[in-house]
């Protein structure tokens, strides 16, 4: 079986304030699938992307990536192989140029010289942002910065991406941009998104994410369809 799959077995979560926010969650991503992750807000989507790296554990159940469960023990190489990108790019972009942001990941790996030097120009130019290289990352527009924050994981290399509403707040060229990206990314992806046209365009499943629970799981087309219509009854 491939290294990279995601499977989520009977997860629930409740955070410190007593809310339970997964209450058995259950789902199989296999290698190179593109999946859509809906669901009205507070219904648990962000906590379930949250679990995929071990951001957040399970109160009970198991999260497995690549046939490792996802522990306390097993963070540093689990984070190795999923990459998120986070819905704000500034909770991602903290360094005082572009190409130290994109390089803080490798480096963290323990990778050194010329390895960093490649990744951090890989992952440029997969995202079009090689000329920002030098540049402040609090001085990028908002397309440029989701360029970039998508840029910082790339360069880990990951073999599964998951991404919280990435075109959310974006112009419609800054959005291709993103759309792009996803479809040059040729390994699994999880993406959380309210956007049905993005979930059509980018995957070919679709899970919805009800009060903590899985309710749908299916063609991309089929799924989009059935949440549009819970969506028009709230």
């Amino acid at each position: 079986m491939s290294h990279h799959f995601l499977r989520f077995t009977d997860v629930h979560y409740t955070y410190p304030n007593g809310y339970e926010a997964l209450k058995g969650v259950d789902f199989f991503i296999s290698h190179g699938e593109k999946v859509a992750l809906l669901g009205l807000n507070g219904a648990g989507k962000s906590t379930v992307l949250l679990h995929t790296n071990g951001l957040l554990l399970p109160t009970s159940g198991e999260v497995n990536v690549g046939g490792i469960p996802v522990t306390k023990k097993t963070l540093r190489t689990v984070r190795q192989s999923v990459g998120m990108v986070f819905q704000n790019a500034d909770d991602q972009l903290f360094m005082s140029t572009v190409e130290e942001d994109v390089a803080f990941g490798p480096l963290n790996m323990g990778l050194e010289g010329e390895e960093v030097e490649r990744r951090v120009a890989a992952a440029l130019e997969m995202v079009g942002a090689s000329d920002l290289r030098s540049r402040s990352p609090f001085r990028l527009s908002g397309g440029q910065k989701k360029r970039v924050a998508i840029a910082t994981v790339l360069s880990m290399e990951p073999s599964i991406l998951v991404m919280d509403e990435p075109t959310s707040e974006l112009d419609l060229e800054a959005r291709r941009q993103v759309c792009d990206i996803v479809r040059a990314f040729h390994h699994t992806c999880l993406i959380a998104t309210h956007d049905m046209a993005l979930a059509r365009e980018l995957c070919e499943r679709a899970i919805i994410i009800t009060d903590g629970r899985v309710t749908a799981d299916g063609p991309v087309d089929e799924i989009t369809a059935q949440f549009e219509k819970t969506v028009a009854h709230n």
